[in-house]
């Protein structure tokens, strides 16, 4: 698929383009390839992908407008990223759940093979992540904000284990603090941890932004390697002032897709009655996120480092935000999988870029490299997808899928999803077959239709051989092999449901960080 036509991208963000130009305005042309660039990493927790204007600009008016028409927040600074570097319009999640997720991020591992397969199992000691491979190349390295990576520790500040990140002072495991504070004994949690009793300097985005800032103005004269990690928007919703009651007055509309029951779906497809509660107040911290995205960049451009720095800006998943009537992540549905990407790199990815081509957060870590011009990691599972930013073309030989999962050998689901297509199978619910260009909003499962057979065969075969090649558990299950075994064969074969021997109820609620 490749690259899209830019013009849509940047007529659609042409309303909160002025509000980010000063930013980027008058800087020396000079690419962040001119020496070793530094890297910025800004990292969410259950972003909506539909909440960013960027994403919005690509969308039509009923996929981008789903709380009410006009219903939206303006994020003028993270579509700056856009406008100046790359957007990904079909990137997925690993696993749309946080450790296992953050997890394929860090290592460019499928979930299975990191030790994190699920929430709070820590991180194999052996992961070499893309900060360890700048580190030994003479990077200064830093981390702040959740981690989720160092089992089951809450907070778990500045765990010992450091992966490559050497500054992790203001590193925590896990946890959805509001209000943070430093100490002669080292950061915590501040006390009376609520939104309401916080500032622009002890709220959560605030604190753990202005602790990038500093990483930024100590370490501007060599190359670095920074991640901040907002643990925003993850519940609880909750905001400080003024961001607490900005979005009032929008009229919340629940999403069309929850009064509507979609035909044959499984159990994560099934149409709930969850409501998406609290919505100002989601709204109002994805705006909080982008002032400090803002402040963020302005401290690179007032260092004179932004037109060597490769910025980026992502999530560890997304949050279904009363579509479906559900709330949270866990399920292949988009707004719980797909979540958002942006790469700006100046002088090496060229401004408006709009990348269609399917890719997971696994994919992250060797294409981050090949842009730096670091060496390859040989246990990279994913993909090196640099061409796609550089050239716009295809690498030779790639495959235009990606395989999100989630659970164990039990429970759960595994899918090969492409650009058009999901096909998801599961110990749990029926095999499911999404049609995303005649079906956006995901209510019809057409495994068994006749005319989708071939597609079913194709991706089935995919899925097959990603179990076998990256040692799936899901893919050892009774149940999915014997889909799988239907799937792939001949169109004649009638199709018979394998007994299932966990609850249908299983496989994950989206509950937890």
């Amino acid at each position: 698929m490749g690259i899209l036509s830019r013009r849509h991208l940047i007529a659609g963000m042409a309303t909160t383009a002025l509000a980010s130009m000063p930013v980027w305005a008058q800087e020396p042309a000079k690419p962040a390839a001119s020496r070793q660039p530094n890297l910025l990493v800004i990292h969410c927790d259950q972003l909506n992908f539909r909440t960013l204007g960027c994403y919005r600009a690509l969308m039509p008016k009923d996929q981008a407008f789903v709380w009410g028409d006009g219903v939206a927040v303006a994020t003028p600074n993270i579509d700056s990223l856009a406008k100046n570097g790359a957007l990904c319009d079909k990137f997925y999640a690993a696993s749309p759940v946080c450790t296992p997720s953050r997890a394929s991020f860090v290592s460019g591992r499928y979930p299975q093979n990191t030790g994190a397969i699920q929430n709070d199992l820590p991180l194999d000691g052996d992961i070499v992540t893309f900060a360890g491979v700048l580190r030994r190349r003479g990077y200064a390295t830093g981390y702040a904000g959740k981690w989720h990576l160092d089992g089951a520790a809450k907070p778990g500040w500045t765990p010992k284990r450091q992966f490559g990140f050497t500054d992790n002072t203001y590193m925590f495991n896990r946890g959805h603090w509001k209000k943070l504070e430093d100490t002669q004994a080292g950061p915590k949690v501040s006390s009376g941890d609520m939104a309401r009793k916080s500032d622009a300097k002890s709220f959560t985005t605030d604190f753990l932004a202005d602790k990038a800032v500093g990483f930024i103005r100590r370490h501007k004269d060599k190359p670095f390697c920074y991640m901040v990690a907002f643990p925003d928007p993850h519940t609880p919703r909750t905001v400080r002032s003024p961001y607490d009651a900005m979005f009032d007055r929008l009229k919340f509309q629940e999403p069309r897709t929850a009064a509507r029951n979609g035909a044959d779906m499984p159990y994560w497809g099934t149409t709930l009655n969850g409501r998406f509660d609290h919505a100002a107040e989601y709204f109002g911290m994805v705006k909080c996120i982008d002032d400090n995205v803002g402040k963020i960049l302005a401290e690179l451009k007032a260092a004179g480092l932004l037109h060597r720095t490769i910025v980026v800006f992502t999530a560890d998943h997304g949050d279904m935000c009363g579509e479906h009537g559900r709330n949270a992540k866990s399920i292949p549905l988009e707004a719980s999988a797909k979540i958002p990407f942006l790469i700006c790199a100046p002088g090496l990815i060229k401004p408006g870029t709009v990348v269609s081509s399917v890719l997971a957060n696994t994919d992250f870590k060797p294409t981050i490299l090949e842009l730096m011009g670091a060496p390859a990691d040989n246990k990279d599972e994913g993909r090196n997808a640099a061409a796609l930013f550089l050239s716009g073309k295809e690498p030779d030989g790639w495959k235009d899928i990606v395989f999100p999962r989630i659970g164990s050998d039990k429970s759960g689901w595994m899918g090969a999803f492409t650009g058009r297509y999901k096909l998801v199978v599961s110990p749990v619910g029926e095999p499911c077959l999404l049609d995303l260009q005649t079906d956006p909003d995901e209510l019809t499962n057409l495994f068994l239709k006749p005319e989708y057979r071939k597609t079913v065969r194709e991706l089935g075969l995919a899925l097959q051989e990603y179990g076998r090649r990256f040692k799936d558990p899901l893919a050892d299950n009774p149940a999915v092999r014997a889909d799988l075994r239907w799937a792939v064969s001949d169109e004649n074969t009638p199709y018979a449901r394998a007994k299932r021997t966990t609850e249908e109820s299983g496989g994950g609620s989206g509950a937890g960080e």
